[in-house]
């Protein structure tokens, strides 16, 4: 299937860039020690080979799901085969004691990748998952900064969300957060982040669902008033490995906005991806004509789907990767931006944040709308609305 072409592209984003800078790349990668953290997930997978194919000296990728791992060393071995350099996996939560164990027991990389994070907006819903948002993207990348700089890695990299910019859910403040808390250890290690658009096709997305729903002869839904950005999982890898390598103190890459990145609906996605794969969308009234459609419309070429309206917390009108208050320099590369940030650390605010997670993790409970306001003290034009309404209400 033609990735490039369901969402409205006919070449990649970052093709110039990598060749104008690929000697220096291998150069890099070829001499190097790296540790990918979440490197199974769809951005750490593609990350991970683009180190990988250019033979590092060692690569050593964890992350939590030991399936996702499995079929990562799978694809690698089936895509380039074998390096000379140490490339082993680990099956471990970044969050335990045995991670923490084997990062004493080794600890030796130049470059660390940090790409695990929980990124669903609907895993905001409740206080629960909530917590576990916060504590996987703001305390474990804190964490394994704190160890990176113990341990004289030369560089750390997270990948951060355009969702940060602006923010007006859970998950994009609390990548906005993460971003403060990576400014304070930017006194201690070099680190750079990326903010970019959709993956299409990742785990877990929509578009990933769409090929679910066509597997499990099960309707196809999406949204027809939401425009969105894609990248496919090899830019995203690209884009990752570029701001880790050539990224300064505080960088964050982004892509650039023009011709070349074409902004789309997840219907008009929903339409192309039919027609692809040989079917003829049909419109439905309601969920229920289209679940029942699903028996006999396949037959006749046609594939019923429900487009409607986006009216659930947390989703943005439109993207946006940088703020007017930031500072760009777009000349560096040909389709990468990099917002500059100057040293600009709210210490009193990190406190804070931290002294009432933890005081709430103590006693063993919280309410949604406490972490609710203290993301508003921490990001006091924070846009978030709450409709009352979430995406596991919808088919």
């Amino acid at each position: 299937m033609n990735i490039l072409n369901l969402i409205g592209r006919s070449k990649e984003l970052f093709s110039n860039d990598i060749q104008n800078h690929e000697a220096e790349l291998k150069s890099i990668v070829s001499s190097s020690k790296f540790l990918v953290i979440g490197g199974a997930g769809s951005i750490g997978s593609a990350t991970t080979k683009e180190i990988f194919k250019r033979n590092p000296k060692k690569l050593h990728v964890v992350d939590i799901s030991e399936n996702n791992m499995v079929e990562l060393v799978r694809d690698i071995r089936s895509l380039f085969g074998y390096i000379d350099g140490d490339f082993q996996t680990f099956a471990l939560d970044i969050g335990s004691i045995e991670y923490d164990a084997f990062w004493e027991a080794d600890g030796d990389y130049d470059y660390v990748l940090n790409l695990s994070a929980l990124k669903h907006v609907r895993s905001e819903k409740d206080p629960y998952t909530l917590m576990r948002m916060i504590d996987v993207n703001v305390f474990n990348t804190d964490k394994t900064l704190q160890q990176s700089v113990e341990k004289g890695v030369k560089k750390y990299f997270c990948v951060s969300t355009d969702k940060a910019a602006n923010p007006v859910n859970m998950m994009g403040a609390s990548k906005r957060i993460m971003e403060m808390f990576l400014m304070r250890r930017s006194k201690d290690i070099a680190i750079s982040t990326a903010r970019f658009a959709n993956v299409a096709f990742s785990d877990g997305s929509l578009l990933y669902g769409f090929n679910k729903r066509i597997e499990k002869k099960q309707p196809i839904v999406a949204p027809n008033d939401i425009k969105r950005y894609f990248v496919i999982p090899k830019e995203s890898g690209e884009l990752c490995l570029m701001s880790c390598i050539f990224g300064e103190n505080r960088d964050i890459f982004f892509p650039k906005l023009s011709e070349n990145l074409h902004l789309i609906t997840f219907a008009e996605i929903a339409e192309k991806y039919l027609k692809e794969i040989g079917y003829e969308p049909y419109l439905c009234k309601d969920e229920n004509e289209a679940r029942e459609l699903v028996h006999t419309l396949p037959q006749q070429g046609k594939w019923p789907c429900l487009f409607t309206g986006s009216d659930t917390t947390g989703e943005k009108d439109f993207e946006e990767f940088f703020t007017d208050k930031e500072v760009l320099d777009m000349d560096r590369f040909e389709n990468l931006g990099v917002i500059k940030n100057e040293l600009n650390i709210e210490e009193d605010k990190l406190n804070l944040f931290e002294e009432n997670i933890d005081s709430m993790k103590i006693a063993r409970k919280w309410e949604k709308q406490k972490i609710v306001d203290l993301f508003f003290t921490m990001i006091p034009d924070f846009g978030h609305k709450e409709t009352g309404k979430y995406l596991d209400s919808k088919m």
